[in-house]
């Protein structure tokens, strides 16, 4: 991939007033276009937007992109969905609930390929079933955003680089009792974006910090309601995390905030009988930093203090604020849990981004152990750097050995 940095720049002082009227800064921050090239070339090129909101942005947004295809392909929902090991990403405190004594995923997605073909994201994670009441788990995301070329002002070639970033995470789920659990999740998140590129005569550096993630998960579905003679035909569970709480990132031009979040979600699953489940997912989500304001930085801001402030520091009042919250809505049918259609929709205010878009997928299970998910994205409007994106993922669940007769793990009998 080759990117004269000054393009996406100017894409950003198009959708962002704060920046547009400080030409300074932008002038000496020419890695910000790099910062934000993931989150801003989801939308559509040359957006305005109205009222004079602006886009609430972070640096390392990857960490803001479903990994898994399960997720994608219901609408980036997942705070309340079943256990697999892709619950260190969406609410680590679901691990305790897992029927399995151990899981892994495998997922890949190319990134924005109708516009360049050397970007993906790539996510592993992995758990381990300590005791009944817990678990814990360690992953790794990384993002390959290809070579960049950095141009100056004057369109002059100044260097390229290969741009990539990672995320390692570490993980325990506790059952608190037995509908409740917490989780929590240890991060240590990686961004080099323009190595020791020289830009205006300072010279970046990789961009390092370390976050956490504290969730909570209420699950009204007990293994005895299933393996009782009269199982449960509805089950409501509930997810509520922060995720990505920690420090901001220096990349040698100033610090900027990580995509720290709140969010909130259910899940509503009907068994009409032992071969059909229907699932509804629903999630809202809001990012836990400052909302830019013209002429006033945000970059000498505390973090935490920021999480509370970030509720009311929309210069538009509750409406803006309101408009800050994304939805995520997917629906699921499963047979004989072997195979399951999925379908979902992601919605993000005009006014803040205007992300919209559809999703489908599907997902196969091999041998009772191996389950294979696919994804697919459909933008709304035409002309969508995000058409056309994919995911594929391999989930792998091992059972203990169990008693015929009781039921219960052969090492605790």
């Amino acid at each position: 991939m080759t990117i004269k940095v000054y393009y996406f720049e100017s894409l950003i002082m198009n959708i962002r007033n704060y920046y547009s009227v400080n030409t300074a800064f932008m002038k000496k921050s020419s890695i910000f276009g790099v910062i934000t090239l993931s989150l801003f070339t989801n939308l559509s090129f040359g957006q305005t937007l109205a009222k004079g909101y602006t886009v609430v942005t972070t640096a390392v947004p990857f960490l803001s992109l479903t990994p898994d295809s399960k997720a994608a392909a219901m609408g980036d929902a997942g705070a309340a969905s079943a256990p697999d090991a892709n619950a260190l990403y969406w609410n680590t405190a679901k691990l305790a609930y897992s029927e399995n004594k151990f899981g892994s995923s495998f997922s890949y997605a190319p990134w924005l390929r109708d516009i360049v073909q050397d970007m993906g994201i790539m996510t592993a994670n992995a758990y381990y079933k300590v005791s009944d009441k817990q678990a814990i788990g360690a992953g790794i995301t990384y993002f390959d955003q290809g070579d960049i070329q950095f141009t100056n002002a004057y369109g002059a070639n100044l260097d390229k680089f290969h741009s990539k970033e990672f995320a390692v995470t570490l993980g325990i789920s506790q059952k608190l009792s037995s509908d409740f659990s917490m989780g929590l999740n240890m991060k240590f998140i990686n961004s080099n974006l323009v190595g020791n590129t020289i830009i205006n005569g300072q010279a970046g550096k990789p961009g390092r910090t370390g976050a956490f993630d504290l969730g909570f998960y209420y699950n009204k579905t007990r293994p005895t309601d299933r393996n009782s003679d009269k199982p449960k035909k509805t089950d409501i569970d509930y997810g509520v995390v922060l995720q990505n709480i920690g420090g901001k990132v220096n990349y040698g031009f100033g610090q900027y905030f990580i995509p720290a979040n709140f969010k909130i979600g259910t899940k509503i699953s009907h068994s009409p009988d032992e071969l059909n489940t229907f699932t509804l997912l629903l999630d809202f989500n809001k990012l836990l930093v400052p909302t830019p304001k013209e002429n006033t930085p945000i970059s000498d801001k505390s973090i935490f203090s920021t999480m509370f402030t970030s509720w009311t520091d929309a210069p538009n009042g509750i409406k803006e604020e309101l408009s800050e919250v994304m939805t995520s809505i997917g629906v699921e049918y499963s047979y004989a849990d072997l195979i399951s259609l999925r379908t979902g929709y992601f919605y993000e205010s005009p006014d803040k981004g205007g992300r919209q878009y559809f999703t489908t997928g599907f997902g196969i299970t091999l041998k009772d152990i191996y389950k294979l998910d696919m994804a697919y994205l459909i933008p709304t409007n035409s002309g969508n750097p995000l058409a056309n994106t994919w995911r594929i993922s391999l989930n792998i669940g091992l059972s203990s050995k169990k008693s015929a007769e009781t039921g219960r793990d052969l090492d605790e009998e």
